[in-house]
């Protein structure tokens, strides 16, 4: 018995366009065009036969959650579990801005170090584990049936990294574009990665996270 995921990004939002880290707690509503992948999203999953829909309880990911419920008639559950890394006092920053008021704390962060937590936030560790025991508990309680989960750049990537066995210091190497389709097959506690970043359903570009 398996579950099958489909895991999508949020849409566009407008700190995604500026280069502000959203994180677990800061947030910022979709732009014209990510309400326009939103809808595609909802277009594309009408047709792929969910049984369940999951979504992070941030603002952006409601935002593009809300075309998949109307299109499938289903009722979303948010989950706090689902939200993207805390990034602590670097939310609502530029990666400029953040080097030149934390340079210590900056020079750490690109490091990849999986233990280094922003001030106020978690480590990759922490959000590692965090996103895995979340898509686990979505795997348990969906049991063989096929589950949409509304998400985040970064909580793609944990997932990525885990099905993949990719150290937490790797470089990153994959997309994770806005409202992109990732496909993933939990059974027995196996994770495997079916497909990943799939965006021939948008209706133009769409950025990755950087």
């Amino acid at each position: 018995m398996s579950t099958e995921l489909i895991v999508v990004r949020h849409g566009e939002t407008h700190w995604n366009v500026e280069g502000r880290i959203q994180g677990y707690s800061a947030d910022s509503p979709l732009t014209e065009r990510g309400h326009a992948q939103a809808r595609a999203l909802g277009a594309r999953l009408k047709t792929e036969s969910i049984e369940v829909l999951y979504s992070s309880d941030l603002g952006r990911t409601r935002q593009t959650a809300q075309p998949l419920i109307d299109a499938t008639g289903l009722e979303a559950e948010f989950d706090v579990t689902l939200r993207e890394r805390n990034y602590g006092a670097f939310e609502g920053r530029t990666y400029g801005e953040i080097e030149r008021e934390f340079p210590e704390a900056w020079a750490r962060f690109i490091s990849r170090d999986p233990q280094f937590a922003a001030p106020g936030g978690e480590s990759s560790a922490q959000f590692q584990a965090r996103v895995v025991a979340a898509f686990d508990a979505v795997a348990s309680r969906a049991g063989a049936r096929r589950v949409a989960v509304v998400t985040h750049g970064g909580v793609l990537g944990a997932l990525y990294r885990h099905a993949m066995k990719l150290p937490l210091d790797a470089p990153r190497s994959w997309t994770m574009h806005n409202a992109s389709i990732n496909r993933i097959r939990i059974k027995a506690g196996c994770w495997t990665l079916d497909h990943w970043g799939d965006v021939s359903h948008l209706p133009g570009e769409s950025l990755d996270d950087s």
